[in-house]
């Protein structure tokens, strides 16, 4: 096959050496380095559209998204296939952080994915229905796994109220990768997959407070759940929904306990170690009533909110020690 006069052919030593070398930097974090030989690489082979995916992929691992755009249409414009390709998916991760809409659809569309027609004022697609997923913040740090809604192919907002260590706030839409690293399984029999957060595209306004309940019984504390939910906000216990995971389990098939397609914890915290899941809800656990909950509210209404919730029991609820944490 020829394009643009040029034969394609098999990558020459020199670009393979050059490209091996330079993903060895990668995986060390010397993004610099690596950004010489791939450049130089694609000096050598202008004309295989890997030259340039590979310069894409840096880009995007740099969070250089005018460059990552740039290199992922360079690539495309090389292919020899007209969907499916991961060079799109790229190209498309890149146009939704630039919120290039035009691009970002043209990209689901020629990956294969069925893109409808409707659109925000901005010009951003809409209706897509891709449904519930799991997203890894800081997947190279102290990651956790919490739950969200994906709004399009590369976007989830958070529906978890994550914990403080993390930075993210409930109702924060991130950035994700494509390739899922692990998956969740509920007790219904639906798998959902686990993305790796990429970076933080829309801040959410709503603080995260920590509190401690007096909660006699479950039904309590669910009360304060459906409470927060009906106000237009989130509570969630996580004395019940964290548990502690290595990185080995959180990164492979993992079943989530309560899983009935809307509350989909619980939501991972992984370590290191091996440690084991710690704190998830089981059957027949004995109950305690002290619980320490995370309340996704803004500072006018939390009070109000727990006030009211033992205002409706006061002989078996109680709340104390809230704390602004994130």
């Amino acid at each position: 096959m020829r394009i643009f006069g040029k034969g394609r052919h098999r990558p020459s030593a020199s670009w393979r050496q050059a490209t091996d070398r330079a993903f060895t930097l990668i995986g060390d974090g010397r993004y610099e380095d690596a950004g010489a030989l791939l450049t130089r690489a694609a000096d050598l082979e202008p004309w295989l559209s890997e030259s340039w995916f590979n310069l894409a992929l840096l880009h995007k691992f740099r969070h250089d998204w005018e460059q990552a755009r740039a290199a992922g249409l360079r690539a495309v414009a090389l292919l020899d296939r007209s969907a499916g390709a991961p060079d799109w998916w790229n190209v498309g991760i890149a146009a939704t952080a630039l919120q290039d809409w035009p691009l970002a659809r043209r990209a689901w569309q020629a990956y294969g994915l069925r893109v409808p027609g409707g659109v925000t004022a901005s010009g951003e697609p809409t209706g897509m229905d891709l449904g519930s997923a799991a997203v890894r913040l800081s997947p190279e740090g102290e990651a956790e796994v919490v739950w969200g809604r994906r709004l399009d192919p590369a976007r989830i907002e958070l529906l978890s109220i994550p914990l403080p260590s993390s930075g993210r706030r409930w109702g924060e839409v991130v950035l994700h990768d494509g390739v899922p690293h692990g998956e969740r399984t509920t007790g219904d029999g639906h798998s959902y997959p686990v993305f790796d957060e990429i970076e933080l595209w829309a801040p959410s306004p709503v603080p995260t407070w920590v509190v401690l309940l007096e909660a006699a019984t479950e039904e309590d504390r669910d009360a304060l759940e459906r409470l927060a939910a009906d106000a237009g906000f989130a509570a969630e216990d996580w004395s019940s929904s964290v548990r502690l995971l290595c990185r080995m389990c959180s990164e492979s098939r993992m079943p989530s306990d309560e899983g009935d397609g809307e509350h989909l914890d619980p939501h991972d915290h992984s370590e290191p170690g091996h440690p084991g899941p710690l704190g998830h809800r089981s059957p027949g656990a004995v109950w305690v009533p002290e619980r320490e909950c995370g309340i996704a509210a803004p500072a006018a209404l939390v009070r109000g909110l727990l006030d009211s919730w033992v205002a409706d029991s006061p002989d078996s609820r109680d709340w104390r020690d809230l704390e602004e944490v994130c």
